[in-house]
């Protein structure tokens, strides 16, 4: 392994779903290898458990830290909290799984603050759990904003043929259409944009939906939110140079998205963003936490309770955000 790949602190996530099975199979895989150097933080045994249900012959070696890695092949080092039970059951919500996944999220999360790691990458949590542990957080991108000190964050989704921001996330439907701004449009955009530069992408192109159906229809559908709430947020990101397209009626958007017109695409609320991003690639999708001062991808699925501990679940998600924190974390790890 050189030294030049970067280093990722990965969490297994919630040990009773499918997160470490995932963990294993990706971090096994020759490309994640290729492109950096991980280094779980969870529970060790676990992880053996996990490597047997896969069949997939490895060492699951515990180091103290990121310094003491050495990155071998077929070896897995994993800082090892110890906070599981050895029969910990497979599939079942657990308040000593949740505050488990707390912690190393909170671990791994230090690492990539304090410069040991370049990148953070995280299997999936479980609310229930997480909530049953004592954890009250909707998920990772507002406990990442905690521990990192910011108080604004955007949640994007990421998969080959299409990309999304949020302009709100995990609130329910009425409360998004009252959170939402021009200032706070402004500030995904903004976000969005640079996330896409970070990326690879020198000029991105980004379609900006509408909050009512057909973008208000001149004034037909709602109460006028698209010209109160989302145009003058285009004005300021256009008076910049950014190529910022709307608002337009977010099925249109989808579309133009998935045929390649545009790079990105800024959703007004939670379900308006994910449900075509499951449609469209959920078995490769990247879940990305954008405004951190670290950078942060996941999986774009849940912990999958039904399949935990068979053997089955599928580690394209995971492969794929090891290699987007991998990409956008390149330029840190040529300072290491």
């Amino acid at each position: 392994m050189t030294s030049a790949l970067p280093v990722v602190a990965v969490t297994m996530g919630d040990g009773a779903g499918v997160g470490p099975e995932v963990t294993v199979a990706a971090l096994l895989d020759e490309d994640t290898r290729a492109r950096c150097r991980p280094v779980v933080v969870g529970d060790a045994r676990r992880l053996r458990q996990a490597a047997r249900v896969l069949g997939a012959p490895c060492e699951i070696r515990a180091v103290p830290g990121v310094e003491q890695a050495r990155f071998e092949p077929c070896v897995i080092e994993v800082v090892d909290l110890g906070l599981l039970p050895a029969d910990l059951p497979w599939g079942e919500v657990s308040p000593v799984a949740g505050d488990a996944a707390y912690h190393y999220v909170r671990v791994a999360a230090g690492l990539a603050l304090d410069g040991r790691a370049d990148a953070l990458c995280t299997a999936p949590l479980n609310k229930a759990a997480l909530h049953a542990g004592g954890h009250h957080y909707p998920g990772h991108t507002e406990l990442l904003a905690e521990l990192a000190g910011v108080d604004e964050v955007s949640l994007m989704l990421s998969t080959p043929k299409v990309k999304v921001i949020h302009v709100t996330a995990h609130i329910g439907l009425v409360d998004a259409v009252h959170r939402i701004e021009p200032g706070l449009v402004e500030r995904t955009i903004r976000r969005g944009h640079e996330a896409m530069v970070r990326a690879g992408t020198a000029a991105p192109v980004l379609g900006v939906c509408g909050i009512n159906p057909h973008a208000g229809e001149n004034g037909l559908f709602g109460n006028g939110e698209e010209d109160e709430k989302i145009q003058p947020a285009l004005d300021a990101v256009r008076a910049d140079g950014l190529d910022a397209r709307g608002p337009l009626p977010a099925d249109a958007a989808f579309y133009l998205a998935s045929r390649g017109d545009l790079d990105l695409v800024v959703a007004m609320y939670h379900d308006q963003g994910h449900g075509p991003v499951k449609v469209l690639g959920i078995e490769t999708g990247v879940n990305l936490t954008v405004g951190l001062p670290v950078i942060r991808t996941s999986v774009d699925h849940g912990t999958a309770f039904d399949i935990a501990g068979t053997g089955t679940a599928d580690p394209r998600s995971m492969i794929e955000a090891l290699r987007q924190a991998a990409q956008m974390s390149g330029a840190a790890a040529s300072t290491r």
